[in-house]
């Protein structure tokens, strides 16, 4: 049998304003999300559904995690690759769609990781991503595309003298 993992994290909402949801104007969308052992993080709704702007939203989580777990794969690939990886950052997006009954769906999430290499190849850094991609949990989890634009550029001898 494979192994199993499970994850578990405690929501619990904040945003009573002293009435509940008498109306939909009522409330807050504040919550906290626990992990045990960890700082909690603060969320609330994207401000277009009355929620703030200052906490995390799901939607927005849902983009980070699929963009670290890319990351985590193809940093783990490139170790195993002698691929020396320097720097990496991705600038990922997600695109949500409304449906006129309010409910909506992620049709897409792109992932475009800029990634800097100072030992290995550069063709071979670009391909690790395919393989990161592949292996991804997250990316194997969900029901929409998520594709994956990288850019790999090689250190070189005059930049590492700048950094120096």
């Amino acid at each position: 049998m494979p192994p199993i993992h499970r994850y578990r994290a405690v929501v619990q909402w904040t945003g009573n304003r002293g009435k509940g949801t008498e109306s939909y104007r009522a409330y807050g969308r504040d919550h906290l999300v626990r992990f045990e052992g960890k700082p909690p993080l603060l969320g609330s709704s994207d401000p277009a559904f009355l929620g703030d702007p200052g906490r995390y939203n799901p939607e927005e989580l849902l983009v980070a995690s699929l963009s670290s777990c890319h990351m985590l794969w193809y940093l783990h690939l490139c170790a195993n690759a002698d691929v020396v990886v320097m720097t990496y950052e991705d600038d990922a997006e997600g695109t949500l769609e409304l449906a006129p009954d309010g409910s909506g769906r992620f049709t897409g999430v792109s992932l475009r990781p800029t990634v800097t290499i100072e030992g290995g190849s550069p063709e071979k850094a670009a391909a690790l991503h395919e393989e990161a991609h592949r292996r991804c949990f997250l990316a194997s989890s969900v029901n929409f595309p998520v594709s994956v634009s990288p850019s790999v550029r090689a250190r070189t001898a005059s930049d590492q003298a700048a950094d120096s």
